[in-house]
């Protein structure tokens, strides 16, 4: 069978009740191993009840850019949002948060990182122009993971799960978003990443003799409440994400 599943899980952010379902259906899996890509509490969510849930479990975890952010200087890309999670977080949590390192390997055989391996505020697998997002090439993502040792890379930050694999045999797994499954950014171009459902995602990879299997899941919550929350603490453009899975409804 597998000598090796791991959970992976990627941007939770602060959306608690979407981190307990996918917690919930991993132990009902009974798989022993979970990894953690960061962008873990930014959110007009419950950063808070996330922050306590996952430092309790204590779990593999590496630093996404808004996690950077948080503990940033308060003078740096301050906003509403922003201020309600440094202001929901306690001392504790802040202090776990400046504790994550930007990349880590786990298991000897997964390189973790948020973004790309050099930058956390980088897409991997995709590009943005001002045409639109697309799909890397493998040259480029060869050049890209040319130094990793790794023959299986686990990434986030694009809310969209993919699963590459290169011709030089390495694998480049993004399980998607625990709990924001759809959103527009204006940088470095206006674009909308989405993935048409409400559904908490995260993926399983696992190991055997006959080589990776992965498996994309995606797991129904009460989205409804997690949306409720985001629309009282003024966020109506991430309680529409949350409850569509659409950047544009």
């Amino acid at each position: 069978m597998f000598d090796l599943q791991v959970a992976v899980v990627s941007d939770i952010h602060g959306n608690r009740w979407a981190c307990e379902a996918v917690l919930e259906d991993i132990e009902r899996r009974d798989i022993q191993h979970i990894a953690n890509l960061g962008d873990v509490l930014y959110g007009p969510l419950d950063p808070a009840g996330t922050a306590r849930t996952l430092i309790k479990l204590d779990i593999p975890t590496v630093r996404g850019n808004e996690d950077r952010i948080i503990v940033a200087s308060p003078e740096i890309d301050d906003s509403p949002t922003l201020r309600y999670v440094r202001e929901s977080l306690n001392a504790e949590h802040l202090q776990w948060l400046e504790t994550l390192e930007m990349t880590a390997v786990v298991h000897q055989d997964f390189f973790l990182c948020h973004g790309t391996p050099e930058r956390d505020d980088e897409y991997l697998l995709h590009k943005v122009s001002a045409t639109g997002v697309s799909l890397r090439t493998s040259d480029e993502l060869t050049s890209k993971l040319s130094s990793l040792a790794q023959p299986v890379l686990l990434c986030g930050h694009d809310h969209v799960l993919h699963t590459v694999y290169l011709p030089d045999g390495k694998l480049i797994v993004n399980p998607g978003s625990v709990g924001l499954p759809a959103y527009t950014d204006d940088a470095p171009f206006s674009h909308a990443m989405e993935t048409g459902s409400p559904h908490a995602r995260y993926s399983i990879v696992s190991r055997s003799g006959a080589g990776w299997r992965i498996e994309n899941v995606a797991v129904p919550y009460d989205w409804h409440a997690a949306a409720n929350v985001a629309l009282e603490n003024g966020r109506p453009d991430w309680a529409e994400w949350i409850r569509t899975g659409r950047a544009h409804v």
